[in-house]
């Protein structure tokens, strides 16, 4: 299978897809799947750049309103993250992941889907701007900890910053040297971002796809003396003349290819549902009881059940705000309040689950809203400590 990876896509869609078309006529190759590793801006109208937190002059339509409308078809599969310059409020609609526009899909704020028989998996913050900051931290904390609990073996794995601590993998020394701004950081290891790197250590995918810091950088992590490698890779943002894509061979079944919902996946999020944060309180467990006392098979068996009746394929694209119309732009958009997607509550339904996406009422993480098969007192306990991503942008 021929994955060709992209860094930050900043909404320009028309750019990354013509490249790829040109890559394929001069390499005579087919490229099968595009992962873009964040700040893909899925920004449907003028409403959307409100949610953008990016400078007023950086907020401009770009193209994915196109592939949103209708007017364009994205020309291969693509998945992306989120980064911390998104239209957030799109990205809200479709927490568990799905599809942005027609063969465009957003993984959620973390999750796991399939691509043939590849695993990829995710995670990165939400994306927030500096009034939000510290309200989304307990989200971000209990996204780690469904990701902590995947015990398959994963093939890909995309975050938007880097893992704390990647740079004593590489060419430190050549990065500094293109990125003087990187030295301070580098030199106290504090670029990057501590849950990822817990990730990392956890999970050890055979890849790791990043972008952020507007740069290439290659590191190979080997995990112990005799464990398995990770090939880490992040790249720049889309503009003429960067490393902004990369094609890369993966070992894989032949195709055709479809994403699929990833079954141990589903069984995570189910069990855990019940832990959902409700509130902007911190977010308390201890990690080590719950990777020892939860058990997901039950809700695994559950799950494949539903998954054999059913089958695996994502629910349908269904368009939830008008999109851009360049011939009568609005004169004053407004910030688009989060509607609830249908894609989103066709999940929830699937495994049976609340919609808890917009509940601001409750005063616990339970909340009296647990699947049957948890108990919702089960994972109360001491804290987690996951400090804050870095969150700016080197450029």
């Amino acid at each position: 299978m021929k994955i060709a990876v992209e860094g930050c896509m900043h909404g320009e869609l028309d750019q990354v897809y013509d490249t790829m078309r040109r890559l394929e006529e001069a390499e005579g190759i087919k490229i099968d799947l595009l992962l873009c590793c964040g700040d893909f801006q899925a920004v449907r109208n003028e409403n959307d750049l409100q949610s953008v937190n990016v400078p007023q002059k950086y907020r401009t339509m770009n193209s994915f309103w196109k592939y949103y409308s209708g007017e364009a078809v994205a020309p291969y599969p693509t998945i992306f993250i989120g980064g911390n310059h998104e239209a957030s409020n799109y990205l809200w609609e479709l927490y568990y992941g799905g599809w942005a526009a027609p063969n465009i899909y957003f993984l959620g704020f973390a999750g796991v889907v399939k691509f043939g028989n590849i695993r990829i998996g995710h995670y990165e913050r939400p994306p927030y701007n500096h009034r939000t900051i510290r309200s989304v931290y307990h989200v971000r904390h209990y996204d780690v900890l469904k990701l902590m609990h995947v015990k398959e073996p994963l093939d890909i794995f995309l975050s938007h910053d880097w893992p704390l601590g990647i740079t004593e993998y590489g060419n430190w020394q050549k990065l500094i040297q293109s990125k003087k701004f990187f030295e301070e950081e580098v030199n106290n290891r504090t670029l990057g971002s501590k849950p990822a790197a817990e990730l990392l250590n956890k999970l050890k995918p055979p890849y790791w796809f990043s972008a952020h810091l507007h740069c290439k950088f290659p590191a190979i992590i080997q995990h112990g003396m005799d464990g398995p490698t990770t090939k880490f890779l992040a790249l720049d943002k889309c503009l003429p003349g960067r490393d902004f894509l990369q094609v890369i061979d993966i070992p894989s079944n032949p195709g055709p290819y479809a994403i699929q919902y990833d079954e141990e996946w589903l069984a995570i999020t189910r069990k855990l549902n019940s832990v959902f944060p409700l509130t902007g309180k911190w977010f308390t467990m201890r990690l080590v009881h719950i990777m020892n006392q939860l058990d997901i098979q039950d809700d695994r068996q559950w799950v494949r059940n539903k998954l054999n009746t059913r089958g695996s394929k994502p629910f349908d694209f269904v368009q939830t705000a008008p999109p851009f119309n360049p011939s009568d732009p609005i004169s004053n958009p407004s910030t688009t309040v989060c509607c609830r997607n249908p894609q989103t509550e066709s999940f929830l339904q699937l495994l049976e689950l609340p919609y808890l996406l917009d509940s601001s009422n409750s005063e616990g993480f339970g909340g009296g809203n647990e699947p049957s098969s948890q108990p919702g007192n089960t994972l109360a306990d001491e804290d987690i400590e996951l400090p804050d991503d870095e969150d700016e942008d080197a450029e």
